[in-house]
């Protein structure tokens, strides 16, 4: 199932019917309110989430839902009308997997639906990556330091995967920015270095495995 959070009916049922004729369950809802009632009896596959809604905004929903554990895995794709570099960096910022900046084509949002949903849990192969105190598994999703689980946003996740899976190697920003948000990505480099500061801070004592490489970019590397 995937929820349409848009408050425009003319929007949202564009989004619903483009995304069943793709073959996707869709469902429509009006507010942060509903979309919490709906949460509490299942779990979608991914949430498209407008910024302007009535009550709570797009924002303060998201970040909601980052800081649940029961949701925070959900993947999120942020819809934006103003389509300011501002709303998209915020956005992602705070946990979004992708934006949508309106007005945008229905081809466009399906597009960026799968290309989200194959990069969500169980879009890759399963297998246990380690790194001194730190440990993936990818088939489960999940990362854990010194054996407690850790809550990572999606985009976290595939970050700290792909320094995982290439131990020591060094990732300039605008390979990150291609690798992990998708080469329709338009926006700063920045947004890396966001991320790189939030995903140190949760994996807390294996924060210092990601190391900052001046005038290039980062890398995972385990120092004994």
């Amino acid at each position: 199932m995937i929820l349409c959070v848009e408050d425009d009916s003319g929007i949202r049922d564009l989004m619903i019917y483009a995304l069943n004729s793709a073959g996707f369950e869709a469902r429509g809802l009006v507010s942060g309110a509903e979309l919490f009632e709906v949460l509490k009896e299942e779990k979608p596959r991914l949430i498209l989430l407008d910024i302007m809604l009535p009550g709570e905004d797009g924002i303060r929903i998201l970040k909601r839902l980052r800081a649940d554990a029961a949701t925070a895995d959900i993947p999120v794709i942020m819809a934006t009308a103003k389509g300011t570099e501002y709303d998209k960096v915020i956005g992602l910022d705070s946990g979004a997997d992708d934006y949508l900046a309106k007005p945008f084509g229905m081809m466009e949002m399906v597009s960026r639906v799968r290309a989200v949903l194959r990069r969500a849990p169980g879009g890759g192969a399963s297998g246990i990556l380690k790194a001194g105190d730190l440990v993936m598994n990818t088939g489960e999703h999940t990362v854990s330091v010194k054996g407690e689980r850790v809550q990572l946003t999606l985009k976290e996740y595939d970050v700290l995967r792909k320094f995982m899976e290439n131990p020591g190697q060094v990732f300039t920003r605008e390979q990150l920015l291609r690798s992990v948000w998708g080469d329709a990505y338009i926006g700063e480099t920045r947004t890396v270095d966001v991320h790189m500061g939030t995903l140190r801070t949760k994996l807390g004592s294996c924060g210092e495995y990601i190391e900052t490489v001046r005038g290039v970019g980062y890398r995972l590397e385990v120092r004994t």
